[in-house]
């Protein structure tokens, strides 16, 4: 199997018929994926464009068999939405929604864990793999088949770069989204595992943001464990300490998760880190 999704995952889409959970259901379907249900309360029985059974609830969902699911529903109702998904047992939870409540996604990840299952995001723009599958709102276009594996805490520059690697000729393994919230469910070093077993992966990039630890813990690991290349990018390099920037979890506080410790990092484990987001491409060859 490809890294978490491939061309035979099975796909429902928890609020399908909001406006952004139809037109990205709609955006995966022209992509590919196999999405088999859509999830609305009170509006079971009808379909999404002509072909896709809408049911009422995740339980209604189950007979057709989904792999994963796609969260888009107001944040005070995700974690409802979530803990449908997980006590079914689906074994991938992607989460789009943003100002998801901190203790409610803390209550998702660690109901998730002890089930053994996979969330991903909150506030995240999703996962795709090249020509098999994509859930969440990355745009169609911009991928490419091909052995480089992103990771991403930001949606707009997971974009950015993956369509400079796309047209420097070079394509995608995986694109993942983890989320831009100080609390998501898969960490930098969750999906390096996944990208340094995967044979099709030979190239990893990890866009990083100022905020939190992830990119130094993802820093160690990658010294000790990777021997793939690796290269990365951190955003936020102006930012002033105390003020958020953009994500909920892209703020600096008391010298912790500046930029300058996240490269200084990457940098002791010979991970090269691009200045700008078209220099990741130049950095892979």
């Amino acid at each position: 199997m490809a890294v978490y999704v491939d061309e035979n995952t099975k796909v429902i889409v928890q609020g399908i018929t909001g406006h952004q959970g139809s037109f990205h259901a709609g955006e995966m379907i022209k992509f590919g994926t196999k999405v088999v249900a859509g999830i609305s309360p009170g509006k079971g029985g009808t379909k999404f464009q002509d072909k896709v059974p809408i049911v009422n609830s995740v339980a209604d969902a189950m007979s057709f068999s989904p792999d994963a699911t796609m969260i888009s529903v107001a944040a005070p109702f995700v974690k409802d939405a979530a803990y449908e998904a997980i006590d079914a047992g689906i074994g991938i939870v992607y989460i789009l929604t943003e100002h998801v409540p901190f203790h409610d996604t803390m209550e998702i990840v660690h109901q998730a864990k002890r089930k053994g299952i996979t969330v991903m995001g909150p506030n995240g723009p999703g996962i795709t793999v090249p020509g098999k599958c994509k859930i969440g709102i990355m745009p169609n276009q911009i991928f490419k088949d091909g052995d480089v594996a992103v990771a991403s805490r930001s949606g707009t520059l997971t974009y950015e770069i993956v369509e400079a690697i796309t047209r420097s000729g070079m394509g995608e393994s995986a694109v993942i989204g983890l989320g831009g919230d100080p609390v998501v469910g898969l960490t930098f070093i969750d999906v390096l595992k996944k990208f340094n077993d995967d044979p099709k992966t030979n190239k990893i990039v990890l866009v990083g943001e100022i905020g939190g630890n992830n990119e130094e813990l993802a820093a160690a690991y990658i010294k000790a464990n990777i021997k793939k290349q690796v290269v990365a990018y951190i955003t936020g390099r102006s930012a002033p300490p105390g003020k958020r920037m953009g994500h909920a979890g892209a703020i600096i506080e008391k010298g912790v998760g500046t930029a300058e410790s996240k490269i200084k990092a990457f940098n002791e484990a010979s991970v090269k880190v691009a200045d700008y987001p078209v220099d990741v491409p130049k950095l892979l060859r």
